[in-house]
């Protein structure tokens, strides 16, 4: 299983922080040219590898963790993502929802990618937890996920466990995944919450 985080900001540099803890090759791309995000890429580590978005999208799994309506561009990279799982690492604050058709944001976010197994993951923590060690306290971070298609969920879900996550599976986007997308000015009502699972 190949990964790439599509965007290179603060949650992107927090997710390639998460790959690097635990060994894991990552591929990292944004607007900016691969020879620009090289050097920050290898001061996360040297399996983060800096590439053009073409090349990134060649990927198994692609974590979107770009500005939410950057998502548009990223989707015209390819005609069609069949085969490929995105993780939607957006948020929607101050998006009015008449601007989403009335969708969950990962729903409207799935339109754009023709094909794509889509889940809503990573997206709940601040840069700086998610890019910190998730193991605390005698147990791990919780990642929330949710998607509508269940077999995409569960290699997300693994992802999650060998980042050091414990993904907690919230059903479709428009159940329990409505608890992490943010409505206009409003967060959903599991954003920011800090939780943790204790080993068993």
């Amino acid at each position: 299983m190949s990964y790439a985080i599509i965007g290179f900001g603060k949650i992107g540099q927090a997710l390639a922080h998460a790959f690097a803890r635990k060994n894991i090759d990552v591929t990292v791309a944004s607007r900016r040219p691969p020879e620009a995000l090289a050097p920050e890429a290898l001061a996360i580590g040297p399996r983060v590898v800096a590439k053009s978005l073409r090349d990134a999208i060649e990927a198994d799994t692609i974590i979107l963790a770009v500005p939410f309506w950057e998502h548009r561009e990223v989707a015209k990279a390819l005609p069609n993502w069949e085969g490929k799982t995105v993780i939607d690492a957006t948020n929607t604050f101050g998006v009015l929802p008449e601007e989403l058709d009335g969708l969950p944001s990962s729903a409207f976010v799935a339109k754009a990618f023709t094909g794509a197994r889509l889940v809503k993951g990573f997206n709940h923590l601040v840069a700086a937890i998610l890019a910190a060690d998730p193991i605390v306290e005698g147990g791990h971070r919780v990642v929330f996920l949710s998607g509508d298609d269940e077999d995409a969920i569960a290699p997300v879900a693994d992802l999650a466990k060998q980042l050091g996550f414990a993904p907690v599976k919230l059903g479709k986007l428009n159940e329990g995944g409505a608890l992490v997308h943010a409505r206009g000015r409003t967060w959903g009502p599991l954003i920011f919450q800090d939780l943790f699972k204790k080993d068993q």
